[in-house]
């Protein structure tokens, strides 16, 4: 397979190195340097891009790779504003997208774990909620893309929860998320539910980015051929 990377900071590196043991030949790097390669015949002959840049830059590479027929696996988080036109682009455009907040296969476990508790503490009032996550200091958007995942996970299931908030819970229904930035740890999640006499807290703590690298490859060679607006569920069958 071809593929073409977007991003050539420390993920964009790991995913390189996992594409060519797994076979498969890197044919553009775009990174800040050179956006005019969007443009290329090397970036065109790509199967699939795998892009790991930054949220101010995310949306408009997502543009130029949609002009260009290449299909998108998308690592950046701190765009989700922009989610609607993305979709349409799918449904409008023939485009293909592959999104997710995070690639590492224990993340995603961690997801539906995170829901399943929830379904089971709708049930226990007197338990209050809290998310906490930890992430490197190069990382720019906060809170992190998986903790809203497991927010919104939370707000699925647990009535008594209408909304997530970042560092503030102004109400007992807001379901407060705090980012912490410090050294260059790869992330770790926990949910905590607190009473007045027990904690029950489950928690997912990365040892490196090679997870996260590995499953965006993954998806690269499952969105290879297929065309709308993808995601883990599709991929993992969760």
């Amino acid at each position: 397979m071809k593929i073409a990377l977007i991003g050539y900071g420390k993920m964009g590196h790991e995913i390189e190195k996992i594409a060519i043991s797994r076979g498969h030949t890197i044919v553009s790097i775009i990174d800040v340097n050179n956006v005019a390669d969007f443009d290329s015949a090397e970036f065109k002959s790509a199967d699939v891009a795998i892009e790991f840049s930054t949220p101010d830059s995310a949306i408009n590479n997502y543009r130029k790779c949609f002009m260009a027929g290449v299909p998108v696996v998308a690592g950046t988080t701190g765009w989700l504003e922009h989610m609607d036109e993305v979709k349409k682009a799918c449904e409008n455009g023939n485009s293909t997208f592959f999104y997710a907040s995070n690639y590492s296969l224990g993340v995603n476990i961690f997801f539906t774990l995170n829901k399943y508790l929830a379904k089971i503490m709708n049930n226990y009032p007197d338990y209050d909620i809290k998310i906490e996550e930890t992430h490197h200091i190069h990382k720019l958007d906060a809170p992190s893309g998986t903790a809203i995942t497991l927010a919104e996970g939370i707000l699925e299931n647990i009535e008594r929860k209408g909304q997530w908030t970042l560092e503030t819970k102004d109400n007992d229904s807001d379901l407060p998320i705090h980012a912490i930035r410090e050294g260059e740890i790869p992330g770790i999640h926990e949910i905590t539910y607190e009473s007045e006499v027990d904690i029950i807290s489950i928690k997912h703590d990365s040892k490196s980015r090679k997870g996260l690298a590995l499953g965006a490859v993954i998806a690269a060679e499952f969105t290879k051929g297929k065309k709308g607006f993808l995601g883990m569920k599709d991929m993992l069958n969760f």
